[in-house]
């Protein structure tokens, strides 16, 4: 009887001469994983320093995009919007001004990065003499923000030259980044140095 069934032969290329299979030693197993270990904490300082720069740069770019939400919402809405920082605590946030509602329903506030510092640089120009309305809001149950500096952004666009001008984030290893006026004054900016 004849069989149908198609009868294959083993490739000869997986077998060494003594008919077994070829594998990876344990020497060697050994020493590609020294090789790699060795290359890892080699390049891991490099890449925490570059995880580190990403963050710091990710956080200034969150509060240009803040500033420009507030702008845009103070012209749209027609409300002064107070962009709010609690260097001590670490934490910023954006919120319509105390008076024009009871609650502004679009604040939010954020947290620093724990590896991450804010500085409030005051401003150059002299606050005018003026009546100042309190400013005892809550964005959420547990966030209070009387007292902190702010930058008030008005509703024709542009922002209080009475506040704070220049907001100074750095890290642990010394590296900063500015947010501060454009050249022309009609929006906040990433700098790399304070001028």
């Amino acid at each position: 009887m004849i069989s149908s069934v198609p009868q294959f032969k083993a490739k000869r290329s997986l077998l060494t001469p003594g008919g077994g299979t070829r594998a990876f030693t344990l020497v060697e197993l050994l020493l590609v994983m020294s090789v790699i270990v060795m290359a890892f904490s080699i390049a891991l300082p490099t890449l925490a320093n570059f995880f580190r720069g990403r963050t710091l740069d990710s956080e200034a770019r969150r509060l240009v995009a803040l500033t420009h939400s507030g702008q845009s919402r103070a012209v749209s809405e027609g409300v002064p919007m107070r962009l709010w920082v609690n260097a001590q605590q670490g934490t910023y946030g954006l919120q319509e001004e105390a008076g024009w509602t009871d609650r502004d329903a679009k604040a939010v506030d954020f947290r620093l990065d724990p590896d991450l510092h804010i500085e409030v640089v005051a401003s150059k120009v002299a606050k005018p003499a003026r009546m100042a309305m309190p400013t005892t809001t809550l964005t959420a149950p547990h966030v209070q923000t009387t007292g902190l500096p702010e930058i008030r952004f008005l509703p024709d666009g542009s922002f209080d030259d009475t506040g704070p001008q220049v907001l100074h984030l750095s890290d642990r290893s010394g590296v900063s980044l500015w947010v501060a006026p454009s050249g022309n004054r009609l929006s906040y900016e990433i700098h790399t140095t304070n001028d």
